[in-house]
This record gives C-alpha cells, sequence and structure tokens, in this order.
C-alpha cells in the first residue's frame, strides 16, 4: 500500500531562468507569468538538456517536487537508497509510536496470503501488549521491545521534497519492481507536470 498526497512543484520559474545562464539568453526565455506553466521556448530547450545528458540537465535539480507518501517500512528502506537531493520529515517511531492502539490498518497487507496477513494480526495484538505494558510502567525494554518487533509492513508517513532528476531515476530504475508500491509510485510520478515528456527525452 502507498498513498501520495498533496502534490507541489515548484521553482519552475528560477530554474528556468538558470538554465538560460551558461549561454545569457534569458531573452529568449518565455516562462515567466504564464498561467498554465512552462513557455514553449524554455520546454523546447529543457528537453533538448535532458535529452543529452545528466551533465547538460541541472536544471532538473532545480525543478522541486513536495508530496506526502504513507507508505510500509520495507518501501521507505529502498526510498532510503536516494539520499542526495531529497529531504524527508517522518511521523516520529520515537515519539508517537505509542500514541494510540496498534490495529490492522496501520499495516501493509494487500497482496499478502491469508496466513501471512493473519500473522501481522498476531503481531498486532503481541505489539498492543507491549504498548500496555509500556504505558503502565514506562520500563524502557518494553519500548525497546515494540521497536525492535515492528514488522517492517508497519506504514510511516513522511512529507517529501524531491527534485525531477532524482524523480527521473526513481522512475527508469523502480518503474518494473516486484513491488505494486513502486509501480503505483512511478504511475503517479508521470502525471507530473512535464515529467512525461522529460522521460522520453532522457529516453532509457
Amino acid at each position: 500500500m502507498i498513498i501520495l498526497e498533496h502534490w507541489e512543484t515548484f521553482n519552475f520559474d528560477g530554474a528556468m531562468r538558470g538554465m538560460r545562464n551558461p549561454m545569457n539568453s534569458w531573452h529568449k526565455g518565455d516562462t515567466s507569468g504564464q498561467s498554465l506553466g512552462l513557455g514553449q521556448n524554455d520546454l523546447d530547450l529543457l528537453l533538448r538538456l535532458t535529452k543529452a545528458g545528466t551533465d547538460h540537465r541541472k536544471t532538473l535539480r532545480q525543478m522541486l517536487v513536495g508530496v506526502d507518501i504513507t507508505a510500509p517500512l520495507y518501501w521507505w528502506k529502498e526510498f532510503d537508497t536516494y539520499k542526495v537531493g531529497t529531504v524527508a520529515n517522518s511521523c516520529s517511531t520515537m515519539h508517537k509510536l505509542t500514541a494510540k492502539p496498534f490495529e490492522l490498518a496501520d499495516f501493509s497487507t494487500d497482496g499478502m496470503s491469508e496466513d501471512g496477513a493473519a500473522k501481522v494480526e498476531l503481531q498486532t495484538i503481541v505489539l498492543n501488549e507491549l504498548r500496555e505494558l509500556w504505558l503502565e510502567n514506562k520500563q524502557k525494554n518494553n519500548w525497546r521491545d515494540m521497536v525492535c518487533l515492528l514488522p517492517c509492513s508497519y506504514n510511516q508517513k513522511r512529507t517529501v521534497t524531491l527534485n525531477y532528476e532524482v524523480l527521473l531515476n526513481m522512475y527508469f530504475a523502480r518503474r518494473r519492481h516486484k513491488l505494486q508500491e513502486w509501480r503505483d509510485f512511478c504511475e503517479a510520478v508521470m502525471e507530473l507536470p512535464y515529467f512525461k515528456e522529460i522521460a522520453e527525452a532522457a529516453g532509457k
């Protein structure tokens, strides 16, 4: 399971101005004030630079994206390999893990066998027993037990900021991934402004 909410794109104007700095071609820029996004001149240049390769498409690193992602820990483990050009602020396991009882909806069980989902439900019962012990006595070992036994199917929400270059790398690396969460993520990324055209220009 993955939930993607509150997509935002920003700094497109700044990225387009910067893109024209190397050749002092600001007079050809036509994005500023465009209510529907990039001007055609800027889009044409952006796609040419994208096609020319990573050394020439630095502009993509200045085209920023924000999104709220709720996904299981096993997905976040793979997402965290993308350390350059990303920032994430997550819900806190340290401070808020015991804020409410655990329930099956807190975990990603879609696609699991019945036995697998049943095991997650059993783990939920165990986690709630440990939670009650922690709330009663505040013994650190009970809290530690919860953290260590937390299944990787546990869903965590993070607000993430990244850029089009990182998203392009993610898309080409993960679009056919075994995890449905990655395929869903890549499909959503394709809906971002101009991303489809950029991916086609990159041509991997």
